[in-house]
């Protein structure tokens, strides 16, 4: 069955976030994915305070970038989510926007490499090793939690969108999370590789891919649509986006499922005018139809 959610958009205060996951939770979502945008939310705060307003939706952080991060914080962190809220958390990390990163002292030379690192480290950590370490830019000397999650490793998800980047998703991490900009083609050639970055790794086990799909609904949908995909320079692409009723978007859901990802994100458009509405919409109107 293909996966189904929605996005709690960061450009939305945070004091909505209470309204839309209780509501969320209500209306059987599977999954609400929160974004740590700069300078807009925190993600692992509002990951927390979602999953602990909530009592069986998925919470999903797309993505933590590991520039701002020391990967220790977030071992410790997503442990913590791990254990207090099982099987609940799913955590992606991946460069960050990189002229963000600039802004606030944290861009580095080589991403690609640092995202590596991270990844490894992170992954061990959460399966409760004891880690040394000396990286480019993460080093580490026997560092292990006190606290790992329960029951061994958890999944470790990364915002890939560029080759080098698909490819180690597919080494190093356990997910790929692809951006909105993803047409079902694009979905495909990520997925080709990643299973490149697989092979190389000797990884056999599943490896799911995510993939956001800005959506829109109700009065004015296509315009508001159109407008933000003009306004992120992705109006020339086709299939990118969908607009419509719960018929419409299922197709698009549908197409890029067939494409490879396991899991549909909607993502409202920024100016999306009852994010309650449209959490419901998903839930109730979408899922019914995606099988």
């Amino acid at each position: 069955m293909t996966g189904l959610g929605a996005v709690f958009r960061p450009q939305l205060p945070p004091e909505r976030l209470r309204a839309v996951s209780r509501l969320a939770d209500e209306a059987g979502l599977e999954e609400l994915w929160l974004w740590e945008d700069c300078f807009l939310e925190g993600g692992i705060s509002t990951a927390a305070a979602a999953l602990a307003w909530t009592e069986r939706v998925r919470v999903g952080v797309g993505l933590l970038p590991v520039p701002l991060r020391n990967v220790a914080v977030t071992a410790m962190e997503a442990a913590t989510l791990h254990r207090m809220f099982p099987s609940r958390a799913i955590l992606g990390v991946g460069h960050g926007v990189q002229d963000w990163m600039g802004q606030v002292g944290a861009r580095v030379e080589s991403p690609v490499t640092l995202l590596r690192e991270h990844l490894l480290a992170l992954r061990a950590l959460l399966r409760g090793e004891r880690v040394t370490t000396e990286g480019r830019y993460v080093k580490l000397d026997d560092v292990g939690l006190d606290w790992p999650p329960q029951g061994g490793g958890v999944e470790v998800f990364a915002g890939a969108t560029g080759p080098r980047t698909l490819r180690l998703s597919g080494e190093a991490a356990d997910g790929t999370i692809l951006t909105a900009a993803t047409p079902p083609d694009g979905v495909r050639r990520a997925r080709r590789l990643i299973d490149e970055g697989r092979e190389s790794a000797g990884r056999t086990e599943p490896h799911k891919v995510v993939v956001y799909l800005l959506t829109a609904t109700g009065a004015g949908a296509g315009g508001r649509l159109r407008d933000e995909l003009v306004a992120e320079g992705l109006d020339t692409v086709p299939e990118l986006g969908v607009a419509g009723d719960a018929g419409a978007v299922a197709k698009a859901v549908q197409r890029l499922a067939d494409a490879g990802a396991d899991t549909v994100i909607l993502q409202p458009t920024g100016d999306e005018p009852d994010p309650e509405g449209f959490v419901r919409f998903v839930a109730e109107e979408v899922r019914p139809l995606v099988p």
